[in-house]
């Protein structure tokens, strides 16, 4: 593990594989999770890539405590902008999964000159009326069940709002049949859930999709049910350059469940 000193955090990292002539890969990990989520993939990955996988502030190694204003979308746009230039690299290939995905949405869109290629597996986030003819203003049932989780948590019971939590992404009972590794994980990053639902994130619009310019590469599990497929098919339907790959018996966390085809998919885009 390292550390990138950026707007006054100690982002760590991990940096695996060398660049082979091409640019780095910045894999960026979603809600609860961090750069240890990425260890399914990074041999497979690495064969052709260097990989450089971030822990976003306040995320493991850190153990927060939940308080402070610290935690949002934009903080973390900001750190990774200041991450990835401190890198001195040259525009990098940019992966990010669920919230992580949002973060590099917004980089992207803000940032485009730090991105050559984006991957987004089921970024996080909500559609507003312009890509949602449904769209009916105010919270989500997502973030009233992610702030129910929150709230469990913040009372201490932070398996009973982590269970609510994956519960609510995977279907009843998931959390009981997670593998211990796995759940150790959403643990040690179990109060950032009390940071994100303050997150005030703004929905996906058109013109959001429509500014992203680079070659993009949205990547879904086929049997993801809810939100995030709506959200993954919306985009991909207008982000110019965009290409879509749906993973055949795999949910939201697919490069998990399937790492060599999640691998293999992510490799044939970057070498195109």
């Amino acid at each position: 593990m390292q550390t990138l000193h950026v707007n006054g955090y100690d982002m760590a990292y991990l940096d695996v594989g060398e660049a082979q002539g091409a640019p780095p890969l910045v894999c960026v990990h979603g809600s609860l999770n961090d750069f240890r989520i990425w260890g399914c993939v990074l041999g497979p990955l690495t064969t052709k890539h260097r990989l450089i996988c971030v822990s976003l502030r306040h995320f493991f190694p850190e153990h927060w405590d939940g308080k402070g204003n610290t935690y949002s979308i934009a903080q973390h746009v900001d750190d990774l902008i200041a991450f990835i230039e401190k890198l001195d690299a040259g525009p990098v290939d940019l992966l990010g999964h669920s919230r992580g995905g949002h973060i590099c949405f917004r980089l992207a869109q803000r940032r485009p000159d730090l991105v050559r290629k984006l991957i987004l597996a089921e970024p996080g986030g909500e559609l507003d009326a312009t890509l949602d003819p449904e769209y009916k203003g105010g919270p989500s049932p997502l973030l009233a069940r992610f702030t129910a989780a929150a709230g469990k948590i913040a009372a201490g019971d932070i398996e009973g709002g982590l269970e609510f939590f994956v519960d609510t992404l995977e279907g009843a009972g998931r959390w009981q049949r997670l593998p211990p590794p796995m759940k150790q994980g959403l643990i040690d990053n179990a109060t950032t859930l009390i940071g994100q639902v303050r997150d005030g994130r703004p929905g996906f619009s058109k013109a959001d999709a429509q500014s992203i310019r680079m070659p993009t590469l949205f990547v879904g599990g086929a049997n993801t049910k809810g939100l995030l497929p709506k959200v993954l098919h919306a985009l991909a339907a207008h982000v110019p350059n965009a290409k879509l790959a749906l993973i055949p018996n795999t949910t939201h966390p697919m490069f998990e469940q399937a790492p060599q085809a999640f691998s293999e998919i992510v490799l044939e885009f970057l070498a195109g």
